[in-house]
């Protein structure tokens, strides 16, 4: 059971990592759901004080990760219709066979995003350029989060003495 946890506690850490990429999931949440499962290992010690906070702190970069992409489009004159470009950009460039679609998918689907709202190419162009930066910006904060907790994880495991084999 005890290596179960470690593997399911790994698995959400590897899926908050890529969180941190992917909308869908969300990165630091899951990176901490791993702790929490690491946690539940026998011999891991964990403190509640601990929980609490990591849990804070991914709740935190939560709800930051909604604000910060709409401050650099509102920043740069954007509207809703770039910031919903931007996440369709994204999820397009995920899965074209593009290089660096992750990159370049929710600037281009900011710029779409831009000129379907307004017909100023120049506009649309700065506005864009602020989603595509709160994006940036959002996505780097929590793949950094996600990262720290991987660290955690790996410190926590590794003061942990299992025979697991």
């Amino acid at each position: 059971m005890e290596l179960f946890l470690v593997i399911l506690s790994l698995l959400l850490m590897l899926l908050g990592l890529l969180g941190s990429f992917l909308p869908v999931l969300p990165g630091p949440l899951t990176s901490w759901a791993g702790l929490l499962v690491l946690h539940f290992t026998d011999g891991v010690d964990l403190s509640n004080t601990f929980l609490i906070l990591t849990l804070m702190v991914a709740i935190f970069i939560y709800v930051l990760d909604y604000i910060i992409p709409a401050i650099g489009t509102k920043r740069f004159g954007g509207s809703k219709a770039g910031i919903i470009g931007t996440t369709i950009g994204l999820f397009i460039g995920l899965i074209a066979p593009i290089p660096f679609g992750i990159i370049v998918g929710p600037f281009i689907g900011a710029l779409v995003g831009e000129m379907v709202h307004r017909n100023d190419i120049k506009k649309a162009l700065k506005a864009a350029l602020g989603s595509f930066l709160g994006f940036i910006a959002s996505t780097f904060l929590k793949f950094i989060v996600a990262i720290i907790y991987l660290g955690f994880f790996i410190v926590k495991l590794s003061e942990h003495n299992a025979n697991w084999f």
